[in-house]
């Protein structure tokens, strides 16, 4: 199904390259229509991925801005190997959500400039991400958006599976990705729903 809205895409294809959009909440099934595009000749980057390897790059920044704020929940940012524990601090950011603001603001400009540099090396490209719409410029580039949903039920069951993390991490991540869709119809670029 397409929601084409009012707006008119802004993706440049003058450089003869193309770039998808695939979106949707945790444990829809975004890397499943990835594998399947990818057979087709497209290229995937993931968002999810790109976001450890810039916790990694900031690491420095990010302990030194949200340890005083772990020690409050008592929670440990690092593990033993000096490395971010990315559940303790998906764990606080999603405990204090101005936190996570902040966080984005450090590692969102580290991640576009990843995704900016793969896009260049493909001539077609998809974005796997959950909220590509944080950053605009990213979603500009983009002629479509495939937003990727599944049963909530299907996802708990996906969720706990696959990131054997509890119930209530679960819903208060679903419950902070309750309005993706409306937030992916804003931006008026054609959107098809896949229900996986």
């Amino acid at each position: 199904m397409f929601d084409k809205g009012s707006k008119a895409s802004t993706a440049d294809n003058t450089t003869g390259t193309q770039v998808i959009a695939v979106v949707g909440p945790m444990a829809a099934g975004k890397n499943y229509i990835c594998s399947q595009m990818e057979k087709d000749g497209w290229a995937s980057v993931d968002a999810d991925i790109l976001v450890h390897e810039a916790i990694e790059i900031a690491k420095d920044r990010i302990l030194d801005t949200f340890i005083p704020y772990a020690e409050q929940q008592n929670l440990k940012l690092t593990r033993i190997d000096g490395t971010i524990d990315r559940r303790s601090l998906g764990k606080l950011l999603f405990a204090i959500p101005e936190l996570l603001k902040i966080q984005e603001s450090i590692v969102y400009p580290i991640i576009t400039k990843k995704i900016d540099d793969f896009i260049k090396e493909h001539k077609k490209t998809i974005i796997n991400a959950t909220v590509l719409y944080k950053t605009p410029e990213l979603l500009a580039r983009c002629e479509k958006i495939l937003f990727v949903t599944a049963p909530r039920l299907t996802r708990l069951r996906r969720a706990r599976r696959r990131d054997h993390l509890s119930y209530r991490q679960i819903f208060r991540r679903f419950h902070a990705q309750r309005n993706l869709l409306r937030e992916y119809k804003k931006s008026g670029i054609p959107l098809e729903i896949i229900q996986n």
